[in-house]
């Protein structure tokens, strides 16, 4: 059941509308999740009749004012450390503040918490530990046992829109990180508003989402690896019903405003 947690745009899908999704990364064929990009944008036409238009973002374009306006969604991809942090912390920030649908994986997962801490928290020198060494403040720190290549169980917390998305809760999922959240810094993001709804066995944070928010879900796993199971990964499915119901409601507001113009 969904909780009181869940955005009406995660649970209704109408597949008639078709949604402008940035994916904010740099493109690399060394990169398994961007390869697996396209065939979960045919699964997601073909097999779920949830059709995006999705257009490949670079992180120095994603870092320019404007850059992100008109999308209906934002996915942050694998691939820290990216060419500009900058343009995907702004990437995050822009989904947050513009209350966009956003999808962070891995390093979408690491870069929402750093902009979190800094915007949010008021962490200013809060850094990620792999790009910025010399940062004053990590909330982005090295994982005690790298995950890269890995499986590994994720506890989903009860009431949460992850409970809903995955309808499970525990999941074992795929991994090809070495950094994570800082454990020192979790009760002070939690207490601002950010919400770790999956953890791994040790209770490290695996899944954050935000309440009052459309959809907002990072996990540091990477669910385009499980692009070879039959259907696309739950978080991936919610995430592009999520940007549809977005694309919908813009386009009846846009309707109501031109017929208002013409009344």
């Amino acid at each position: 059941m969904a909780s009181s947690t869940t955005s009406p745009s995660a649970a209704a899908t109408p597949v008639s509308a078709t949604a402008r999704v940035a994916l904010v990364g740099d493109r690399s064929a060394d990169i398994a999740a961007h390869g697996r990009v396209p065939a979960i944008l045919r699964q997601l036409r073909d097999r779920d009749g949830l059709v995006l238009d999705a257009y490949w973002v670079p992180t120095p374009d994603a870092a320019q004012p404007g850059m992100l306006d008109g999308f209906d969604a934002v996915w942050l991809l694998p691939g820290s450390p990216y060419v500009e942090q900058a343009g995907a912390v702004e990437a995050a920030r822009h989904a947050r503040t513009g209350r966009v649908p956003f999808l962070g994986t891995c390093g979408g997962f690491q870069h929402a918490v750093v902009e979190y801490a800094r915007n949010v928290c008021g962490l200013t020198d809060a850094g990620h530990a792999e790009v910025e060494p010399e940062a004053a403040d990590h909330v982005v720190v090295p994982l005690e046992c790298s995950l890269k290549g890995h499986e590994a169980a994720v506890r989903i917390e009860r009431g949460s829109l992850a409970e809903w998305v995955f309808g499970v809760e525990r999941t074992v999922e795929r991994y090809h990180c070495s950094y994570g959240v800082s454990a020192g810094h979790l009760d002070r993001l939690r207490a601002a508003g950010l919400r770790f709804s999956g953890v791994d066995e040790a209770g490290g944070a695996r899944v954050l989402e935000l309440a009052d928010h459309p959809f907002f879900l990072a996990t540091l796993f990477q669910p385009e690896l499980a692009s070879d199971r039959p259907r696309v990964h739950p978080v991936i499915r919610a995430f592009a019903t999520a940007a549809i119901s977005q694309a919908a409601r813009r386009r009846t507001a846009k309707h109501a405003a031109l017929s208002d113009l013409v009344a």
